[in-house]
């Protein structure tokens, strides 16, 4: 029997937890765009900031060294495929991920909790954790929220994400309320496991379309102690003015000082930025370069395969500086593309990174 009073019931238990520590985020404005850094481990990251997503330790088709040209400070992995393959312990022998990949910057690893979404036929969720069919092998993988955390602690990454449950949508409010539950349980669960010396832990906000749900999670984070709230279950099917509404209806009852992180959201940034979000993540800039898209500053995007390009020896986009736009014709890269060569795939995501990257870091100059 779903308690609907769950969250008031256990807030002196969650308020007995708390373990705040606000040292590593400085907020520096709050007015208009909010802006704010990191200082983790000693490494600075200024937000606003967007992640790209290197999932199984890599962003696809771009190497670190770009992504420390292009300007980025902060990168994303993703803890169920890494712990599928190579493994945490591999890593872990082997220096952890930031060496095992040879990036200096710094690295938020999400908990696995977006694939209990997406591997929908392939796990089973309850109170204890998820049971995983590996999409590799068929190989049972059962994750805690503790073994979560301690897969992140092997990895080494400088913020960890708790396990949660994202629940569908559309969805009745009990599935709602059931898994805003399990989410606070599995929290309970992740606070309780030790850091890593200068690790941080985000507590991820669930709560489905209900904007009293989203409230009363952040509440229950917020008491337990996290340094940081993720908000995820936007994005998953809803009309985008829904997203902003639920958004919005998250985002009032977060502290100021506490830095919000809007999980997987790849279009309408700017927007986000400007009702208070500090981070992102998306595949959305290499994926569609993978395919041929171009984003252009203030012009929309293009598909570079298109055959009016064929003898256009101007750059990808003039307003643009990237390593790309500095040496290479729009001819060069449908040519590229047209002859299925990789190089094309590294030359747009580095684009398409780079412009995401400016629009975003001047809003925070």
């Amino acid at each position: 029997m779903i308690r609907e009073n769950f969250v008031q019931e256990n807030m002196e238990k969650f308020s007995s937890q708390s373990k705040n520590c606000s040292s590593f985020f400085q907020l520096i404005s709050n007015k208009g765009i909010r802006q704010g850094q990191f200082n983790i481990r000693g490494k600075v990251a200024k937000t606003p900031l967007f992640m790209p997503v290197a999932t199984r330790g890599t962003v696809r088709g771009v190497s670190p060294s770009q992504l420390k040209e292009i300007g980025f400070e902060m990168i994303l992995a993703n803890t169920y495929h890494l712990h599928e393959r190579p493994g945490e312990e591999v890593i872990s022998k082997l220096g952890g991920l930031h060496r095992f990949m040879n990036w200096d910057g710094l690295i938020l690893t999400d908990s696995g909790g977006y694939q209990v979404f997406s591997l929908s036929n392939y796990r089973k969720v309850t109170d204890e954790g998820v049971v995983f069919r590996s999409v590799l092998d068929g190989k049972e993988i059962f994750l805690t929220p503790e073994k979560v955390l301690e897969i992140q602690k092997k990895l080494n990454s400088d913020i960890a994400i708790f396990l949660d449950e994202c629940p569908e949508y559309p969805c009745s409010a009990k599935r709602e309320e059931e898994s805003l539950i399990r989410t606070l349980k599995f929290a309970q669960s992740s606070i309780k496991v030790e850091k890593n010396p200068g690790q941080l832990f985000f507590g991820v906000v669930q709560g489905g379309m209900n904007f009293k749900l989203r409230q009363e999670c952040v509440h229950a984070l917020l008491s337990l102690g996290v340094d940081g709230l993720a908000i995820g279950g936007l994005s998953v099917g809803e009309e985008p003015s829904l997203t902003k509404e639920v958004l919005l209806a998250t985002l009032e009852v977060i502290p100021p000082d506490k830095p919000r992180y809007l999980m997987g959201v790849g279009s309408d940034i700017l927007e986000y930025i400007k009702m208070g979000v500090d981070m992102f993540d998306s595949v959305f800039p290499t994926r569609i370069a993978r395919h041929g898209s171009a984003i252009l500053y203030n012009k929309g995007r293009i598909n570079i395969s298109n055959k009016r390009f064929k003898e256009d020896e101007s750059p990808l986009d003039e307003d643009c500086d990237c390593y790309t736009c500095r040496n290479f014709s729009r001819a060069y890269l449908r040519h590229l593309f047209v002859c299925g060569e990789l190089l094309g795939k590294t030359l747009l995501s580095i684009h398409n990174l780079t412009v995401l990257y400016k629009t975003v870091r001047a809003l925070n100059s």
